[in-house]
Parts: C-alpha cells; sequence; structure tokens
C-alpha cells in the first residue's frame, strides 16, 4: 500500500465503531424496496455532515453524494451500496414495522460505502484522486412485492420494478463511468465476485373462473384452479424445448387461489420468474410460458391476465478488475492478513439475477464480496457473525477500490474503460425494457350450461 491506502485504513479503522453502529442500526430497521426513507436519511445525513453535496429522492428514495460536486467535470466511479431487505418477518430482527429484516446482507452495503465516504473525504485522500468518486444508495434491489410495484408503475411513481433499473431510465445513471458494487457472502471471508448471471422477467398471472358446488353441481363452475394446474404442466411440458447453454430458469407461487374445498375456484393468482443467461432466451421463454398459461384457459375456457414486467439484464463482470483485487488483499492486509482473500481464476455463471447486470450491461461494473454473516442468504437463519468484517472491511475495499481506480491519473480507471464494450446504448436498453412491459387478456370462454339447453 502507498502512504494513502494505508491512511484510508487508518481513518477506516479509527471510525470502526461508528461504521459498526451504523450496520447494526440498518440491520435492525430493514425497509422495504422504494420505501427505505429512514435509510436513506440515515445515510445521507453522514454524507451531509461531510460537506459532500447530495442529492436525494432519485427513484424514490436513491441518493447520490459527490465527493467533488456534481459539476466536476472527469472520471466517475460510483460506489454502490443497496438499501433494501426482504418480507421476512419470521427473523429474530426482523423490523415489527415493516415486517422486513435483512437476510440479503444489503445493510452492510451501504454501510460500506457510507465507511468509505469517512475516509475518501479527507482533504488529501480526496485532492489526490483525479476523477470523482459518487457514494449511492440505490433502493428496490430485490424484486418483491410485484403487486405495489404494479401499482407504483400505474400511478407513474415509478417506471420500472428494479431500483437500479428506473434509476438508469430517470438518467440518474448518465453521469457514471464505472461502478463498484458489493454483496454478503457467507462461504468466502473476501472474494472478488466474478461472475456471469441470468437475466429474467417477471410475471404476474390471473385465473378468473366460475364458482360452483364442487361435489353437488361441479358442471356448473369453471375451476380456476384447474386451469393454473394445467398451464403449470404446461410449463413443465415446456421445459425439454429449452437449450441447456441458456440456463433457463421458471419457477413461481401461488399468491391467491380458492376460498373452500367444496368450491370451485373462481380466482387463482400465480407469480413467476422466467430467467435465462441471455436475452434471446429470456424472450424465448418468456413467449413459451405465456403459451401454457393460455393453454389451461383455453382447455377450461376460465379468463386470463398475464401481465410481464421487465426484471434484470444478465451480468456481466469487468475485464479488469485490477483496482478491486488490489484492494481485496490491501484491506486483509491492514488487517494483519486475518482473513482468506479468493480471487477466481475463471468466469462462473449463477442462475440468479441481479440488476448490476442492467448496470454492467451499460457501464464497466465490478462487485466484490464479504463475508461476517452466516446462515443461508434469503432465509430466517441469517446472522451477522463478524461485525468488523461485515462493516468495516468491506468499508476499507470500496474506499480503496474508488482510491485505486482514481489515482495516479486514473491509469487503472481508463485500462477498466478501454477493455469494456457496452452490450447496448441507454436508449437501447430502454427499449428492450418497455418491450417486456405488457398485459394479455382473455375473457372467460365457457360452454353453455348443459342444464340451460333446451331440445
Amino acid at each position: 500500500m502507498d502512504k494513502l491506502e494505508q491512511k484510508i485504513c487508518d481513518i477506516i479503522d479509527s471510525k470502526k465503531e461508528e461504521i459498526m453502529a451504523f450496520g447494526r442500526d440498518i440491520w435492525t430497521h430493514a425497509e422495504m424496496g422504494y420505501r427505505e426513507f429512514r435509510t436513506a436519511g440515515k445515510f445521507t445525513d453522514v454524507l451531509k455532515s461531510l460537506g459532500i453535496e447530495t442529492v436525494e429522492g432519485l427513484a424514490c428514495t436513491g441518493a447520490k453524494g459527490y465527493l467533488k460536486g456534481k459539476d466536476f467535470k472527469g472520471t466517475t466511479v460510483a460506489l454502490m451500496g443497496e438499501y433494501d431487505a426482504l418480507p421476512i418477518s419470521n427473523h429474530p430482527d426482523a423490523n415489527p414495522e415493516t415486517g422486513a429484516s435483512h437476510c440479503c446482507g444489503h445493510n452492510a452495503q451501504i454501510t460500506g460505502v457510507m465507511g468509505a465516504a469517512l475516509a475518501l473525504s479527507d482533504p488529501e485522500i480526496k485532492e489526490a484522486m483525479d476523477g470523482n468518486i459518487v457514494f449511492f444508495g440505490v433502493p428496490a434491489e430485490e424484486f418483491v412485492e410485484t403487486d405495489l410495484k404494479s401499482k407504483m408503475i400505474d400511478e407513474g411513481k415509478i417506471g420500472y420494478g428494479g431500483g437500479k433499473c428506473e434509476l438508469i431510465r430517470i438518467g440518474a445513471l448518465d453521469d457514471i463511468d464505472i461502478t463498484v458494487g458489493h454483496h454478503t457472502n457467507v462461504s468466502a471471508d473476501m472474494a472478488l465476485s466474478l461472475k456471469t448471471n441470468n437475466g429474467f422477467v417477471n410475471k404476474s398471472i390471473t385465473f378468473t373462473g366460475r364458482s360452483s358446488h364442487a361435489a353437488g353441481a361441479p358442471q356448473n363452475g369453471v375451476d380456476a384452479y384447474n386451469a393454473a394446474a394445467l398451464a403449470k404442466m404446461a410449463v413443465d411440458i415446456q421445459r425439454e424445448s429449452f437449450r441447456d447453454s441458456d440456463t433457463v430458469r421458471i419457477h413461481g407461487f401461488t399468491t391467491s387461489g380458492g376460498s373452500a374445498t367444496n368450491v370451485i375456484a373462481d380466482h387463482v393468482s400465480l407469480e413467476y420468474y422466467v430467467r435465462a443467461s441471455n436475452l434471446d432466451a429470456v424472450i424465448d421463454a418468456s413467449k413459451k410460458f405465456d403459451r401454457a398459461m393460455r393453454a389451461g384457459a383455453i382447455a377450461t375456457g376460465a379468463g386470463l391476465d398475464i401481465k410481464t414486467f421487465a426484471g434484470y439484464l444478465p451480468n456481466m463482470p469487468a475485464k479488469d478488475s485490477t483496482a478491486v483485487i488490489e484492494a481485496l488483499h490491501d484491506a486483509n492486509e491492514s488487517c494483519g492478513g486475518k482473513y482468506n482473500v479468493v480471487i477466481p481464476d475463471h468466469i462462473d455463471h449463477s442462475t440468479g439475477s441481479t440488476d448490476y447486470g442492467d448496470v454492467s450491461s451499460l457501464m464497466p461494473t465490478v462487485q466484490f464480496n464479504t463475508s461476517g454473516f452466516s446462515g443461508v442468504l434469503h432465509s430466517p437463519s441469517v446472522r451477522v457473525t463478524d461485525e468488523y468484517l461485515a462493516y468495516v472491511v468491506t468499508a476499507k475495499v470500496f474506499a480503496l477500490a474508488g482510491y485505486k481506480l482514481l489515482k495516479n491519473g486514473g491509469n487503472y480507471a481508463k485500462a477498466m474503460l478501454d477493455s469494456y464494450q457496452a452490450l447496448m446504448t441507454k436508449e437501447e436498453y430502454i427499449k428492450y425494457m418497455d418491450s417486456m412491459m405488457s398485459s394479455e387478456h382473455m375473457d372467460m370462454n365457457p360452454l353453455p350450461l348443459l342444464d340451460d339447453i333446451k331440445r
């Protein structure tokens, strides 16, 4: 490490109690996507206390803090942290007011960005960087609560369900050149995240039927439950038509359906993700899914509504991750080398999805992992087991990565930008996303009741 990199680590260590207290506070006050008002307020309060020019209210709760002011001209690196939590109310530390808990580790992300701001705002360190740092708090990474987001879209409050997608849409990423992100890892202490990911679209489906006595007069009903069951079977039959290389995943659950065992269901709702490793495969699988839903409705005479929501794009890790790799090693060195640092030698593929994929389609995006958590992510078993690793080390890696990208005339940033080729322009991105926002309706079409037919 050079003198200023050591100073970054020293500043963060001197503030470790403040950083860990911030992470602990966010952990116990989890909030759901697009409603992270308290979390955003805590984050921006720190930025403002450091004299950092801050823009708030982006995509409802998003916030940007410009280290050198928003009018600075030059390479700009975003250190990005997510706010939102998951609707897992049976976690012992769930927020009783929201029913949410940070079983995804997003509290560590935003804490890490806050901690990085404490160090990079030091005048000597700030002056040494040939470029600008944006401390970016982003909402709504978890694609849940589709009904609420659909309502917000209808009301014009948002355009897309994912927070980073919405930030792209409104132009909040237009002045960013490179993004550094983070995700919690419950296995490796510290790691470079070198993975591609699936993209997806979200489906909200409603089958409409006609109630009747299930035993006494089933012939008079139109069973929405049977329509849904047949549609699910049709989806399963489609699976053999997917290419193995596209890693298609179609999965969902019944959000509502039926009122009693002896009543033919007149309303059944489903929610599904349709995922694949590339956009062509996402579109193909989406069309086959819709075809399967129609089959269930046609065969039973049920009505059908399909709402498709643009989800996330496949993730493309940056080709040049030198700055983040060095940041991981230097952060560990500052801790006496007590943690294990994993740098993969090849790119793996994950069938999960993240809206960092959308960012990576437009600009170089590199992510790293830190642990300090145990359990299975996205489950009530998640616990914080090492606050220093979860929060303080994360802050060090964020800060060191930003500094390394922009020191020495921004050589590392230039190398990252030179090695990057965008998947699409912003205009092409918006066009694709809008094309995946659609609604389809089929009226119920039952046969005449036999008891009503007169010969």
